[in-house]
């Protein structure tokens, strides 16, 4: 029994009544990290794991929400004056419903069951996979619609307000617009995409360090502050800089010096990361997969000595996963401080590929990852059961 039926089943059990189903996937970012918030450019894909929501209507102006993952209830009223913070999964939930309601309402009250097959913590987006599969569901249930890019804001400013992740749009962009078999290349500032042809040769497999990370935290947050203040550094020297994304190379190399040493560390990951990112596309446009795996290792580099988000088992994984056979490029994904790397693999070589990786990084660390061996996904979308 696949995931959509055994919820629908579970669901009816619980309210009484058959739902619709909706998902929404999890991701992988092939290269572009921490370029978002930026206004910069990235380069995700959805991938096969996914969240399903359940829902069907209530009588009443409320939200009831069952997540089968922790085996936890929560409800709440859609016309209370105060939202309170729980500081777990449901206030993602609360968020979406509160946002649409503002925006797009007044909502209907739904029954709701979620159920995800996305790894918590592991940088694959789970938070924005829970929030768009709900999103699409109290749409659905109130029979309201929104364009899919409108959907993606909603989410990313739910979860900002809400679960106080100052996150940026391209979890949320790529759950709404992905395509089976491509990448997104997506300009974070205009939200301009295209969607890039992933070579039927390769695979993406996702390595899981089991190393938990928290966005909201501090780490990430903390990351953006200091891009915001690099900005208002260099805006004596760059009057009309906005974004981190406004600053070339040359600059850089000029007014650099200037900056703080963190700041400037901040500063170099983003614009070359910028230019990695639309380098990759060309790779991948032209076929050449070996040189887009050199710009990824590149990335790694970058994110581990400038921006400063890996951490040892990132580093270790990354290291051997670059040396197995068949493996074009690996890098640290993600927020960073655990969770997962992604290897651009040879599709022949992929389940071999799986197993060495697993092998290599238990009896470097004594820890038995997880790895996923994926194909792109399409976006989010109803389920039919």
């Amino acid at each position: 029994m696949d995931t959509a039926t055994a919820l629908a089943s579970r669901f009816k059990e619980r309210f009484g009544t058959v739902p619709r189903i909706f998902r929404a996937p999890g991701r992988v970012n092939l290269i572009g990290e921490h370029t978002d918030y930026n206004d910069g450019f990235v380069m995700p894909a959805a991938i096969q794991l996914s969240t399903c929501a359940a829902i069907g209507p209530a009588a009443s102006r409320s939200i009831t929400v069952h997540s089968e993952n922790v085996s936890e209830t929560v409800a709440f009223d859609l016309d209370e004056d105060d939202f309170c913070p729980r500081q777990d999964w449901s206030d993602y939930v609360r968020g979406v419903a509160i946002s649409i309601d503002r925006a797009a309402g007044p909502i209907r009250g739904a029954n709701l069951a979620i159920q995800s097959g996305v790894p918590l913590g592991a940088g694959l987006s789970s938070s924005a996979a829970l929030e768009v599969s709900v999103a699409f569901a109290l749409l659905a249930n109130s029979g309201l619609s929104m364009d899919r890019t409108q959907i993606a804001l909603l989410c990313q400013r739910a979860e900002t307000d809400f679960a106080g992740v100052r996150c940026g749009i391209m979890d949320q962009f790529t759950a709404c617009h992905a395509c089976a078999n491509h990448a997104i290349l997506l300009d974070c500032r205009s939200l301009e995409s295209r969607q890039l042809s992933l070579a039927p040769g390769a695979r993406l497999v996702v390595c899981n360090t089991m190393v938990k990370h928290a966005l909201a935290s501090g780490e990430y947050n903390r990351r953006r502050e200091e891009c915001e203040a690099a900005v208002m550094a260099l805006s004596r020297f760059l009057p009309d800089i906005r974004a981190l994304r406004d600053m070339t190379p040359d600059q850089l190399a000029q007014f650099g010096p200037a900056l703080d040493p963190i700041l400037l560390r901040r500063c170099r990951h983003v614009v070359t990361e910028n230019a990695r990112v639309l380098a990759a596309a060309e790779a991948l446009e032209r076929g050449d997969l070996v040189a887009f795996g050199k710009l990824m290792e590149a990335s790694h580099r970058s994110l581990r000595d400038d921006y400063e988000v890996s951490c040892e088992e990132l580093d270790v994984m990354v290291e051997l996963a670059s040396a197995i056979d068949g493996v074009y490029g690996s890098r640290m994904m993600g927020g960073g401080f655990g969770g997962c790397a992604l290897a651009l693999v040879k599709a022949s070589q992929g389940d071999a590929f799986a197993r060495a990786i697993f092998e290599s990084y238990l009896k470097k660390t004594g820890i038995r990852c997880d790895v996923y061996v994926c194909s792109a996904a399409d976006g989010a979308g109803e389920e039919q059961i």
